[in-house]
C-alpha cells in the first residue's frame, strides 16, 4: 500500500516555545485563582468508613462511599478543596462532654460494644469519632481563615447531633457540630453563632448543650412526634438562651412546602440575630426515598434551602458557612442531595 510523501516536522522557533510555556503558566495560574476564589472546603476520610455497626445497620459506611462518588464528580471536584483533619483532643471533646464519658468511649477502642439499642462500637469507632469531631474543627478553621472560601462541608461519621454530655444515642458518640461551634467561639472569640438542624430527627444533644446560652441560636425543623421525642415548639431556651432555641415540628408525611415555610420563618430570625458563623447539621433523612424518615421532601427542597443558606451567610457573616453530615439513609437520595447542596455552594 502506497502512502503519500511524509511532511517533515519543523522545529518550533524558540519564541514559539516561550509563548506556549507562558500560555500554560497562565492557564494553571488562572486555574489556581479560580479555585482560590470559588473553593468549597470539605472533609472526607477513609477512616470514617471503618466505623461499622453491622451489615444491616442503616448508618452504614456505604453512606460515605456514596458521598465520595459525588465529590469525585468531574463537574464538582474542580471547585472543592480537600481539608486534612486532625483527631479532636480530649480537651476539645470536654467542651461538650463529661470526662468520665469520654474515657468510657475510649475504653471501647478496639472492641465491639453495645452502648444503647441502636448505637454500638467496633474496633475503629473511637478513632473515627475523634476524627469526625476533628473534621468539623478543620472546616471551621477553613471558613474562618480563608478570605475567599465558599463555605465547607464536613462529610463525617459517626454523626453527632443526638450525642449528649454523658451518653451516646441515635448512632452518635460525640456531638461533632457542638464541638466545632465551641472551637469557633474559643479560638476566634465569636460572640454569636447560629446552629441550624434540618435532619428529620430533632438534634436533642445540640439543643441541650446550648439551651441556656445567649451566644448561640439553635433552630431545628424536624418530624414530631418522632425519635428522639424532643423538639416541641415550647422548648425555647432558658436563662440567657430564652428565645434563642427554635423548634418547628412537622407532621409525618410533610413535604416541600411545609419545609420551605418553616425555614423561611427561621432564616428571618437568624438574620436578625446577626451570627458571625452559621453551622448546619445536614441530615437528608426527610427525603421521600429515605427508609426511616417518613417524610416527602424532594431533592429540590434541599437545593432551595442550601441556596438560601449560602445567600444568608454572605449577607450576615461573610460567607462563613459550615455544613456537617448527620443522617440520610437512602444512598441514591443522599447522593442527589449532597450534589445539589454542593452545586449551590460553589
Amino acid at each position: 500500500m502506497e502512502t503519500g510523501p511524509s511532511i517533515p516536522m519543523q522545529p518550533l522557533h524558540p519564541a514559539d516555545v516561550a509563548l506556549y510555556q507562558d500560555l500554560f503558566s497562565l492557564f494553571f495560574f488562572l486555574q489556581s485563582v479560580r479555585k482560590a476564589l470559588m473553593s468549597v472546603g470539605y472533609v472526607w476520610e477513609d477512616l470514617y468508613t471503618r466505623h461499622n455497626m453491622g451489615e444491616y445497620h442503616p448508618e452504614s459506611p456505604l453512606r460515605l462511599k456514596a458521598v465520595k462518588n459525588v465529590i469525585d464528580d468531574v463537574k464538582v471536584a474542580p471547585f472543592l478543596t480537600r481539608l486534612i483533619p486532625k483527631p479532636a483532643t480530649k480537651e476539645e471533646l470536654s467542651w461538650v462532654h463529661d470526662g468520665h464519658y469520654i474515657d468510657r468511649i475510649e475504653s471501647t477502642s478496639g472492641k465491639f460494644e453495645d452502648l444503647d439499642p441502636d448505637t454500638s462500637t467496633c474496633p475503629a469507632t473511637w478513632d473515627a469519632a475523634l476524627l469526625a469531631a476533628g473534621g468539623v474543627i478543620a472546616c471551621v478553621d477553613y471558613v474562618m481563615e480563608e478570605k475567599y472560601s465558599h463555605g465547607a462541608f464536613a462529610f463525617v461519621r459517626p454523626p453527632g447531633h443526638h450525642a449528649e454530655r454523658t451518653h451516646a444515642m441515635g448512632f452518635c458518640f460525640f456531638n461533632n457540630i457542638a464541638i466545632g461551634t465551641e472551637h469557633a467561639i474559643n479560638k476566634y472569640g465569636l460572640k454569636r453563632v447560629a446552629v441550624l438542624d434540618f435532619d428529620v430527627h430533632h438534634g436533642n444533644g445540640t439543643q441541650n448543650h446550648f439551651y441556656n446560652r445567649g451566644d448561640v441560636l439553635f433552630a431545628s425543623v424536624h418530624r414530631h412526634p418522632f425519635y428522639p421525642g424532643t423538639g416541641d415548639a415550647i422548648e425555647t431556651g432558658k436563662g440567657l438562651g430564652k428565645g434563642l432555641n427554635i423548634n418547628v415540628p412537622l407532621n409525618g408525611g410533610g413535604g416541600d412546602e411545609e419545609f420551605r415555610a418553616a425555614w423561611d420563618n427561621i432564616l428571618a430570625k437568624v438574620e436578625g440575630f446577626k451570627p458571625e458563623l452559621i453551622m448546619v447539621s445536614a441530615g437528608f433523612d426527610a427525603h421521600v426515598e429515605d427508609p426511616l424518615g417518613g417524610m416527602k421532601l424532594t431533592t429540590g427542597a434541599y437545593r432551595r434551602l442550601a441556596s438560601k443558606l449560602v445567600l444568608l451567610s454572605k449577607k450576615v457573616c461573610g460567607g462563613r458557612l459550615v455544613l456537617v453530615l448527620e443522617g440520610g439513609y437512602s444512598l441514591s437520595a443522599l447522593r442527589s442531595c449532597v450534589k445539589a447542596v454542593l452545586e449551590e455552594m460553589i
